[in-house]
């Protein structure tokens, strides 16, 4: 599919049959199973300013929370001893919180849970997405959020979108699996935006794409902005499994949030195949309000509406990969124990 294509595909003919297209894609490109990604969402303190995120600097209203990393790790290894198989764990562009925190987070899961770890904590420095993958990260998820240059810098204040897409790359050449994607019903979005958007997933080769709808928080410059369209949003999922037939596509919360009794079926439906069931403590979950009317979806739900659409859940551990000593400079300075064994390799292949 090429440019054209895909806008051809977008605009044309009916939903009904595009879903069954891709689904159809989806059954004999990446099969049956649907991956459980747990969410354990850390912090909500962020240095953007972007003007539809309700976490945006800003934002006054907001009650402002930090989880220690004992909190973050005790998420993370509850997420695993309930069977799933990848925790996400997620905060605003939290500067304050020390690299070097997470990187010891990171050994700790590692060392004591079969399980991926995957991160979502916007742009950092460069030293630290080499300090991460070296402390043991598998992945590092951060959307693009749209492909039209302009629409990015208005949306993002200060921050352009040649920036976004130097990290991603940079995160790809560190052999991080990487997972980006866009929002559907931006203000000012339009379908050749929306086609472009597909396009630039496939030339960044991703691992995983997370494509939702707009969603308005009442406490941003957007809250007045009609939420996105549902109907759309699933064409553009059918779509990206069509241009991209093995990347994982996660029926979003977003999707659930704008339609809590069909969204994710009909995602599920539309060619995704990951499911992110959240796991952050209850106190903490209702202050992450990056929209509105935030679905709480849990891993009961998310069993559910997988066994509603005839689907099986299956578990991706631990990434398995060649050991890396930490340089000196990345050494971690906690003091627990956990940090003391990463000084020395922790994996088998030499």
């Amino acid at each position: 599919m090429n440019r054209q294509d895909i806008l051809d595909r977008l605009t044309a003919g009916s939903l009904g049959a595009l879903l069954d297209e891709a689904d159809a894609v989806r059954a004999a490109s990446v099969g049956s199973g649907v991956y459980l990604r747990g969410i354990v969402e850390f912090s909500n303190h962020c240095v953007r300013n972007c003007l539809y995120c309700g976490l945006r600097r800003a934002n006054t209203k907001i009650t402002r929370y930090r989880m220690t990393p004992d909190e973050v790790v005790a998420a993370a290894l509850r997420t695993a001893s309930l069977g799933v198989g990848t925790v996400v764990l997620q905060s605003g562009d939290d500067l304050e919180y020390p690299a070097v925190s997470i990187a010891d987070i990171i050994v700790r899961i590692k060392d004591q849970a079969d399980i991926t770890v995957t991160l979502s904590l916007g742009e950092r420095p460069f030293s630290d997405y080499a300090l991460w993958r070296k402390a043991g990260a598998d992945r590092y998820l951060m959307k693009h959020e749209t492909a039209d240059a302009a629409l990015y810098d208005w949306l993002h204040p200060g921050k352009h979108l040649n920036e976004r897409l130097a990290v991603l790359r940079h995160l790809k050449e560190l052999g991080y699996e990487i997972g980006s994607g866009f929002i559907v019903g931006l203000p000012g979005q339009t379908v050749r935006t929306l086609a472009d958007d597909i396009a630039l997933v496939r030339e960044l080769r991703v691992d995983m794409c997370g494509a939702g709808p707009f969603l308005p928080q009442a406490d941003t410059p957007l809250a007045s902005a009609a939420p996105g369209d549902e109907d759309i949003t699933l064409r553009v999922l059918a779509v990206l499994r069509l241009a991209c037939p093995r990347v994982n596509l996660p029926a979003t919360t977003a999707l659930a949030s704008l339609d809590p009794e069909h969204g994710q079926l009909l995602a599920l439906r539309a060619g995704c195949n990951v499911i992110m069931p959240n796991f952050t403590p209850g106190a903490r979950r209702k202050h992450y309000r990056i929209y509105d009317h935030k679905e709480a979806v849990g891993l009961k739900s998310a069993k559910a509406v997988i066994r509603q659409a005839g689907r099986t859940i299956i578990r991706d551990g631990g990434l398995k990969r060649p050991c890396v000593i930490p340089q000196k400079d990345f050494a971690c300075t906690s003091a627990s124990s956990a940090a003391a064994t990463w000084a020395s390799p922790r994996c088998s292949t030499p």
